[in-house]
Parts: C-alpha cells; structure tokens; sequence
C-alpha cells in the first residue's frame, strides 16, 4: 500500500522546513504540481529544506518539481537545500540539477536592443565567414606553391578524375540550359525590338550579353549547385568518417591531397565550360532567330560578327576562373566545417551554394565596374 502523498510546510523562525512523502511521479501530477506551487508561492525564510525521507517512489517528473521548488526559493537569494533523500534516488536528483544548473535563462530584451543584437550577430558572421575564406585560400596557396618546389607530389590522376566529373561530364546540361537562355533572350528580344522596327538588334542583345555577362555567370551557378555542393558533401562526409584525421596521422596534407586537385579541376573546367555554354546560347539564338523572327543564318552570323569584338569574349573568359576559384574555396571550407551529424552535413551543403551562388554574383559585378573603368 502506497504511503499519503503529501507536502507539508512549517516555518520555525527564519526557516521553513518542507516534508515530502508518498509516490512522487508522473501519474500523480495533478496533484503534485499543485502542492509545489502552494509552497513556491506562499510566505517563506531566508532558508528552506525539503526532507525527502518519507518519499518511497520518484521518477524524472518529480526529481524536477523537487528541482522546480528549490531553484525557486533560490531565486529570490534565499538558501535551500535538500536532505534526507535516500541513497537509491540521489543519482536521479543529481544529474536533474545538473541539467538544471546547465539550461540557459533567456532574458528578456527591448525589442531595439534585439535587433541591435541580431545586426551585431550578422556581421560577426560575416567577418568570420571572411576569416575562413581568406584562411581557406592561403592553405590552398601554401600547397601550391610546395607542389611547384616539388612537382612529383602532385597528384595529376586526382586532378584528371575531378576534370571529368566537373567538367566533361557536366557539359551535356551546361549546353542544353545555356542553348534555352540563348533562345529566350532572343525571343524577348525581336518581341520587343519589333514595336520598333529594331529586330536587327536584337543579334547584338544576344550576343554582348551571352559573351560579357551571361554566358559565364549561367555556367558558374550552374557549376556552384553541382559541383560546389557535390565537393562540401565528399569532404563533409570524410571529415565525419574521420578520413581526413586518418589522412593527418599518416603524415598526408589533406588540403594537397583533396582540396587542391579539385580546385585545380575546377579553375581549368570552368573557362572550357563558359565558352561552351557560350557557343550554346548563341546558337540557341540563331535558331529563334530563323524560327521566330525570321532571320537567315547568314544574316544572323554576318550581323553577330559586326555585334561583337574579341573584346567581349576577352571579358567572360577572363571571369571564369576567378569564378571557379569562389565556388572551390567556398565549397572546400563548408566542407571542413561539417560535424558528426547528418543534419551539419545538409547544412553546410546548403549554405555552400548559397554562398557560392552570392559571391560569383558580386564578383561579376566588381568585374563589370573593373571593366567598364578600364574601357573593356
């Protein structure tokens, strides 16, 4: 038969002393919750001790509301303490104090100071994000510049796996997407060109676009959100498979054995790609243009060789391998961040492109400044 379940409180002085008895568990919450609060709300000493020798059964829910009932008093600077607890239920109270003692307090803020402190948030995490760029990008060269004073120890194998699978294999994809953004802009060009009897110009939209601006930022996204993400999942699951310390303990650089090769893949793939995709989307445009608005192919090519100038195939494909470096750097330091869980892995994926995709945005905006200051 179980014991009374009661919590009885008598003050004697400046203390209060508390007598806990009967089963303290789950299934008599009702009635426990009740009592805590009674005695946590009601007049009290600068000391309380809650006896626990007449507690006969106690399970997590009741160790917290013991917990709860002392932190309480604890609080307002008042001593408290428990005693009495038998030898069988002091492990439980312990760890829920420690547990206790551990939760963070979340206080209360001015809405103006929590914007304040989420701006400050934002840009410590960009300052850092930079850090590990700049670090990133200076391990990278310090293994390049050992392979140079010792080129045996280059790994070209890796190097040519990584042009096949980021380059030569992405070609298909590149040529169909960049050949449909050819079409559409010289579709929405003769679209409208027409209201001015410009059609003619239209040649010259597609064709300084695609060379200056689209044809290697279509490509460097495209190549941020398959072979960016693809190089942050490879490193991220060998960082949580402990390879890469496996790598470290036999005396192998892993920035010389896995990151350079693929970035060096990366930096040559990249400009190949861009002049593919780049003849694609001109072609796609040649072909609306027969199709759509009713230009012959001569006509186009003639017009297309007045439109454009070396000049602006010079300024894509001088983009293309400062993009491709981004997207390697980028990609190779999420990678390293990655913890030992499945969900860190999906993170920092996600958050590689992302930050790819941004920064192969700004850059090509620089470049476009840089340029338009030189006379390009």
């Amino acid at each position: 038969m179980q014991p009374e379940l009661s919590l009885q409180s008598a003050a004697h002085g400046a203390s209060l002393d508390v007598v806990a008895s009967g089963s303290w568990t789950a299934s008599h919450a009702a009635t426990l919750e009740p009592l805590v609060d009674a005695i946590a709300r009601g007049p009290g000493g600068r000391s309380m001790s809650v006896d626990m020798r007449g507690v006969r059964e106690i399970d997590t829910f009741g160790a917290c509301l013991v917990e709860r009932l002392v932190r309480s008093y604890r609080a307002g600077g008042n001593e408290a303490n428990i005693v009495g607890v038998s030898e069988h239920f002091r492990g439980l109270l312990s760890e829920v104090e420690r547990v206790s003692a551990g939760a963070p307090t979340v206080a209360k803020k001015a809405a103006g100071f929590a914007a304040l402190e989420a701006a400050g948030r934002a840009t410590l995490a960009i300052g850092q994000d930079f850090v590990t760029f700049i670090a990133m990008l200076g391990a990278l060269g310090d293994a390049l510049m050992r392979i140079l004073v010792r080129p045996r120890a280059f790994r070209l194998t890796s190097v040519v796996n990584q042009l096949d699978r980021v380059g030569l294999r992405a070609v298909p994809i590149i040529m169909l997407i960049t050949f449909l953004i050819g079409g559409i802009i010289a579709q929405q060009g003769f679209f409208h060109f027409r209201k001015f009897a410009a059609e003619d110009y239209t040649v010259d939209l597609v064709g300084i676009l695609v060379l200056r601006e689209l044809g290697v930022l279509i490509v460097a996204i495209m190549v941020a959100g398959r072979s960016g993400s693809s190089y942050t999942a490879e490193i991220g699951s060998m960082k949580m498979r402990e390879e890469i310390d496996a790598l470290r303990t036999m005396g192998l650089d892993p920035v010389e054995v896995l990151l350079l090769p693929r970035v060096v893949a990366l930096v040559c793939a990249l400009p190949i790609l861009t002049f593919l995709g780049s003849m694609a989307a001109l072609f796609g445009g040649g072909v609306v243009a027969f199709v759509y608005g009713g230009m012959s192919p001569p006509i186009y090519i003639a017009r297309l060789k007045d439109a454009i100038s070396l000049t602006h195939f010079e300024v894509g494909m001088i983009k293309a391998p400062f993009m491709a470096l981004v997207i390697g750097v980028v990609a190779c330091a999420e990678g390293l961040l990655v913890k030992g869980s499945a969900e860190s892995l999906g993170l920092k994926t996600t958050t590689s492109v992302v930050k790819s995709i941004f920064l192969v945005i700004v850059l090509d905006g620089f470049f476009a400044i840089f340029f338009a200051s030189i006379g390009m």
